[in-house]
This record gives structure tokens, sequence and C-alpha cells, in this order.
């Protein structure tokens, strides 16, 4: 056999052998709860508009606060606090609740912000955000002469 066959032939055996290399994995951990909250002590937020004059709804006039508190008992562990508000959002504005009357809705503003729906945040329960709503309507829509309702849920949860 001549050298270069030898060469190659040395060759073929050393890869085709490989080698297998082996770990064992091990997972342990300790399953927690995060401390008990709630939000304005169990009881509904109501923000009432009372009577608003269809001119003056723009998104910006009637703006109104949401009054909510968070309280939640003392936990160990550096818990990360979401916050997210749950409803059915209106086609023309995602951070706006779908309101009982066709073209209306109710904006929510975290911090001056439009707080899109169904989308949490981070926040520090110890000093929770600026929460307002706002009234708007689609553009190019008649809004009938009737009184409105819309809910949604404020929701604050650990993760």
């Amino acid at each position: 056999m001549k050298r270069w066959q030898q060469t190659a032939l040395f060759a073929l055996c050393t890869f085709g052998s490989g080698s297998n290399a082996m770990a064992n994995l091990a997972f342990n951990g300790t399953l927690v709860e995060p401390p008990p909250c709630t939000i304005n002590s169990g009881s509904n937020i109501d923000i009432d508009f009372d009577n608003v004059g269809i001119s003056t709804i723009d998104g910006v006039n009637n703006r109104k606060a949401v009054n909510y508190t968070i309280n939640c008992t003392a936990g160990t562990l550096p818990w990360a606090m979401r916050l997210t508000v749950q409803g059915t959002a209106t086609t023309f504005d995602s951070a706006a609740v779908q309101s009982s009357v066709a073209g209306l809705g109710i904006r929510l503003l975290r911090n001056d912000v439009p707080f899109v729906l169904n989308t949490p945040v981070l926040i520090n329960p110890s000093s929770p955000p600026l929460l307002q709503a706002v009234l708007v309507k689609d553009t190019g829509s008649s809004l009938a002469l009737v009184g409105f309702t819309a809910s949604a849920t404020l929701l604050a949860y650990y993760q």
C-alpha cells in the first residue's frame, strides 16, 4: 500500500470512530406564590362622564382620572408586576374601549400616553402609573344623542 493510501485510510478510520460526550442534567427549584394583591380593595372603579357635548369629544376634553389603588402584602422576592386593561378595543383606536354607542370609545391613558388594551406593562406597585380616561370618536361618524356605557377590567399580576 502506498503512503498516500495509508494516510487516506488512517484519516477515514479516525473520522469514522468519533467520540461521544455525555453529561447528566439535574433540575431543581422551589415553587413559591407571589404575595396577594387587590386593586381598589376589590371594588369597582366607576368613571362618570355625566353630560357631554358631542362637539367636545376630541380625545383631549372631558378627561377623567381613573382613581385606583394597588395593595399587596409584603413579599420576600423581588417580583415583577404587570398592569393591563382587558377589554374590547374600538376599530379606530387600540387604546380605546368600545362603548355601547357606535363610533364612541373611551381611550385610556397611562401617564399621559395611550394605554393599548390587552397589552401588559411593567409597573412598580408602590407607585402605580396615573391612569386617565378620555372620550374619543371615530372620524366621520355621527354619534347618537343617547346615554352610553363601556366596561373593561384592570388587571395587576406578578410574573
